[in-house]
């Protein structure tokens, strides 16, 4: 299960992530409204908790832009701000649950479950053209075909899959499976991209990883002679 949270105070933001990582969650951190809303419209998260007072973008502004991208995923709005009109706010923006600041841990992972229970059983396999990814292994199938995928590896592959239409730049696929604050540049990208190539060959699969000039990298479905 990946989160995302949305918080510009650095510590509240890292504690949160420390306690869902304990529980088992994985969890990716942004600071202001502009990389947040990036971060969320990849549709790779299973939650998303959002602050209302962020640098850019407002809490409010995420949400309504997540939700004219049709998305479901849950929203759990968590701020400081507790006037009624507020929440009324929180929620006609498209946020799930409204939970004020301070809070306690318990009432978190409560809502938290609570939002994962909507969203009924979870997809453990990403299908493009005529080859699947396991989420749970790792695995790239196709027909009777298939490889295991290093860590990395299967990161930039479900990152591509879960946005066929979507072209993900070098830096897009550099915060995401590496991190912001992470030393990687985007050379590291090329490799794995060539990495991934190799073994989508290898396998038979008809799925092409494309790079377009200056806007990145995207999935196509390739015909096979």
């Amino acid at each position: 299960m990946k989160i995302l949270i949305i918080e510009d105070e650095k510590m509240l933001a890292e504690s949160i992530k420390t306690l869902l990582v304990s529980k088992g969650f994985e969890v990716d951190t942004a600071f202001d409204g502009i990389t947040g809303q990036e971060y969320a419209s990849l549709g790779v998260y299973d939650l998303l908790i959002l602050d209302v007072m962020l640098p850019c973008l407002n809490g409010y502004q995420i949400a309504r832009k997540i939700r004219n991208e049709k998305s479901g995923i849950p929203i759990l709005m968590l701020t400081a701000k507790s006037a009624l009109e507020d929440r009324v706010e929180g929620l006609n923006s498209g946020a799930d649950y409204y939970l004020t600041k301070p809070f306690d841990s318990r009432e978190l992972f409560a809502c938290i479950n609570a939002l994962l229970r909507r969203q009924g059983p979870q997809i453990n396999e990403l299908i493009c053209g005529n080859t699947s990814l396991d989420l749970f292994s790792g695995t790239l199938f196709c027909g009777k075909n298939s490889i295991r995928l290093s860590a990395r590896e299967f990161d930039v592959m479900r990152l591509l899959m879960q946005n066929p239409e979507h072209n993900l730049s070098k830096e897009m696929i550099l915060a995401h499976v590496w991190g912001y604050d992470s030393n990687a540049i985007e050379n590291h990208v090329e490799v794995y991209v060539g990495f991934l190539r190799k073994k989508l060959t290898g396998i038979g699969s008809n799925i092409k990883i494309v790079a377009i000039r200056r806007l990145g990298y995207h999935l196509e479905v390739q015909e096979i002679c």
